[in-house]
């Protein structure tokens, strides 16, 4: 048995009909660019996550950095971002000539150490990001808290966190401003790039769709130097009919998550534990292990596709030299980096897979034993 870490094609089969159908009113309506659809998918996704304003947009990187443009972060501001996180996170801070402040995780969420936020912040401090982990959201009720009491934007970083909830309340309202993405193995995923900004603030919504279509107001008038980071109006006939499946597959992923709790308890590893304010929507499942790279060698023996999320930590990546940090500053960072395996999660993953996947780490530590 070959067990996939994500199969979209498995995905696309189960709703090929309403796909198709949306493709094909899409390509017969000649709105390629902007157009009704796009208008549909962000009135849609706003009431979704329970915020006022959607703006679609081309990617999630996309949606991070006119969301800083948006907060008029620049030249000289810091901005403070999880140590654990994808470097998609901080290129945006990076590329409007900000400095990101990288702060070490939380040892058993792997979200941002809320106390190390607060020493980090300094007088040049303009924001701090939220990272929504692995489908689960950060603590946001302190967070929110010294955000206010500071003056601070919290921004939320919500790419794997479609339809995750704190407290009751959606990803996406609860912050400042948001950032989606649609890149196609998220829990809500396009047939290629896409993203999304949503707030309530509708004056930073505007300043997002602003500069996201070249900074125009009408044709050919342009009042800022703007970037054109339109969602495909394709894409957004495609999510328009994924967003109805979309609490359905989440649904799913916690099952998933579940049965992995049942076959993988007889093992050594460190299973995720979702925190008491979550509603995780499992876009990863990830396990922990001092064995890590023995398990997953295991694992791949036997055809099960597995993934790291992320081996090398952020702030030693090769791009970001010159912030200067070195071993030792993010222990906790490190350590998931070490020890994390992420295994195969997706809404049609089969039980007999899960049990199988439980089979092979059980198996393989009897025998290392």
């Amino acid at each position: 048995m070959t067990i996939p870490f994500v199969d979209l094609e498995r995905q696309y089969l189960s709703i090929k009909g309403e796909v198709d159908a949306a493709l094909i009113a899409t390509a017969g309506s000649t709105q390629y660019v902007l157009g009704e659809e796009v208008r549909r998918f962000e009135d849609e996704f706003a009431a979704y996550c329970g915020a006022r304003y959607c703006v679609g947009v081309g990617s999630g990187t996309a949606a991070l950095q006119l969301a800083f443009e948006a907060l008029e972060i620049s030249h000289g501001d810091e901005v403070i971002v999880p140590a654990n996180t994808f470097i998609g996170s901080v290129l945006p801070v990076l590329r409007l000539n900000a400095t990101p402040v990288l702060v070490d995780c939380d040892r058993s969420t792997a979200t941002v150490d809320i106390e190390q936020v607060a020493a980090a912040i300094g007088p040049r401090t303009k924001a701090v990001v939220a990272v929504h982990l692995y489908g689960q959201p950060t603590d946001m009720d302190p967070l929110r808290d010294l955000c206010e009491s500071q003056g601070l934007a919290l921004v939320e970083d919500a790419c794997q966190a479609h339809g995750a909830r704190y407290k009751g309340r959606r990803t996406g309202a609860l912050g400042t401003v948001a950032a989606f993405s649609f890149y196609p193995a998220k829990n809500l995923g396009a047939l290629g790039d896409g993203g999304a900004v949503t707030t309530d603030d509708e004056e930073l919504a505007k300043r997002v769709r602003l500069l996201g279509d070249f900074g125009r107001t009408e044709k050919y008038v342009h009042v800022s130097e703007g970037w054109n980071e339109r969602l495909d109006t394709i894409q957004a006939a495609v999510l328009r009919v994924k967003l109805r499946h979309l609490d359905r597959w989440n649904e799913l992923r916690g099952r998933h998550a579940t049965a992995y709790e049942r076959v993988l308890a007889p093992s050594s590893l460190d299973l995720p534990q979702p925190a008491p304010w979550a509603q995780h929507v499992w876009h990863l499942y990830v396990v922990r292990s001092t064995e890590r790279d023995a398990i997953r060698a295991a694992l791949g023996a036997h055809g099960i596709e597995t993934g790291l999320h992320y081996p090398l930590p952020l702030p030693f990546q090769p791009a970001l030299e010159r912030l200067g940090h070195v071993r030792g500053e993010f222990p906790e960072t490190e350590r998931w980096a070490d020890e994390l395996l992420s295994l195969p999660m997706f809404p049609e993953l089969g039980p007999e897979e899960i049990a199988v996947v439980g089979e092979v780490i059980c198996g393989w530590e009897r025998a290392a034993a």
